[in-house]
Formats: structure tokens, C-alpha cells, sequence
């Protein structure tokens, strides 16, 4: 990136919107940790991507590596355009958290009848399924890290449909391997994800999507141009 406030989001819904309100009654409701109307697939998906987005990634990258590439130039360019644009995704990111600042689901929820919104009531015991963590809630470091790795790898395929693997090691996710049968169906599963637990709003998750797709772009475009047609496997 050129710097990295580069890809900045623009700013978090106000307090008094609809979509403020329809995320906040919705991660209040499914990210519960008592929840009532999560699922066991969903609490499953939660679980599985409470783990390092980084780290997931990588077992997927390898997987893809060993099954559809043939040459070690072709996959030396991959590795390369996935990393760079993870790193750079998760820069872009936390530039955007600490502008903003924005609080999380545990705080929001707590505090549900100081934002001003007649449509959040809040509940002072509320907790998420997972930990939240020590950083602002805005954007989210999963869904951007994982549209830039998903979307570059999109690119370098020329198409979206691919099946792979990924494994976490959270010891709560009860399947640790996943199948995934194309980029944006791990991107989606993400998105979900972090309303699950807890710990985000799906507007930040669109939104975080959505800067991950940029700096995949701008990476794809400016770095690590092939030499020839890559060569990948029939599977």
C-alpha cells in the first residue's frame, strides 16, 4: 500500500440507523452466549473460525498449493500475493479500528439505552459466546483479511468455484477440518462467523469484506505480475 490509511472504511452506521439497530438486535440475539435461537451448525461455524485468521489461511494455502499447482514458481507467486495482501489487509484494518474506535457487541449491548436508539434495549448481563477482544470492534480483522486472501486467490485462479480444506485448532470446534467448495463461500462462512460469537455487527463484516477485496486489487494489480499462464492442476 501506499499508506496505511489507504483503504480507510468509511465510517461506522450512527446509533440512531436502521442498520444500526437491526445489527445490534441481531448479534444481541445469535451471538449470546446463552443464546436461544443459534444453532448447533451456527455455534459449529462460530467455533471453527475462532481461531487465527492468519493461521487458517496458511493450511488452506498449503492445501491448494500440494493439489492444483504443478510448479514451485507458480506457487512461490501465490504464497506471495496471499501474504501480501493479508498483511497489508490487516494494516489497513487496524488503521481503520483506531480511527473510529467503535465499541463492541459486549459494551454496546450493556449500554443499549445510552446510544440514543429507542429500538436497542439493552441487557447489562449480556455476554458473547467467545472473549471479545482488547482492540475496537471496527472493521473486523477476520472478514478483511479474509476477502483479501479469498479475493487475490480468486484472481490468480481466474474463477471463484475451488475446493479445499481448511483446519483450525480451537479445541471447541468439534469438526476441525472444513471443505470449502469456492473463496467466497469461506468468506461468507467468516461473515457469519463473527456475529455467532459475539463479537461483531454484520455491517462491519460487509463493510471489512469489502476493504479485504480492495487490497487484494491493488496488490493483484501492482506486485508479483506472472511471467507466464500458471500452470494448476485438473481437479
Amino acid at each position: 500500500m501506499n499508506s496505511n490509511s489507504q483503504f480507510r472504511v468509511d465510517p461506522p452506521p450512527e446509533l440512531t440507523s436502521e442498520t444500526w439497530t437491526t445489527d445490534y438486535n441481531e448479534v444481541k440475539t445469535v451471538g449470546s452466549l446463552i443464546s436461544t435461537t443459534r444453532t448447533p451448525a451456527q455455534t459449529e461455524i462460530g467455533y471453527f473460525w475462532a481461531d487465527s485468521g492468519p493461521v487458517l489461511w496458511q493450511n488452506a494455502l498449503r492445501y491448494i498449493s500440494l493439489n492444483y499447482l504443478n510448479d514451485v514458481g507458480d506457487s512461490a507467486r501465490m504464497y506471495a500475493l496471499a501474504e501480501a495482501a493479508l498483511a497489508d489487509a490487516q494494516i489497513a484494518c487496524w488503521e481503520s479500528k483506531y480511527f473510529y474506535n467503535f465499541w463492541r457487541p459486549i459494551t454496546a449491548i450493556r449500554l443499549g439505552d445510552q446510544d440514543g436508539n429507542p429500538g436497542t434495549d439493552a441487557d447489562t448481563d449480556w455476554q458473547p459466546l467467545i472473549n471479545t477482544p482488547n482492540f475496537p470492534e471496527y472493521p473486523s480483522g477476520h472478514a478483511s483479511t479474509s476477502g483479501a486472501v479469498a479475493h487475490v486467490l480468486r484472481l490468480f485462479f481466474g474463477r471463484d468455484a475451488l475446493r479445499f480444506h481448511m483446519t483450525t485448532t480451537n479445541p471447541n470446534a468439534q469438526q476441525k477440518t472444513h471443505t470449502f467448495l469456492s473463496f467466497s463461500q469461506a468468506e461468507q462462512d467468516v461473515l457469519n462467523a463473527r456475529v455467532y460469537v459475539g463479537i461483531h455487527y454484520r455491517n462491519t463484516d460487509n463493510v471489512s469484506r469489502i476493504q479485504g477485496h480492495k487490497v487484494a486489487d491493488w496488490t493483484f494489480e501492482h506486485f508479483f505480475r506472472p511471467i507466464g499462464e500458471a500452470r494448476c492442476k485438473t481437479r
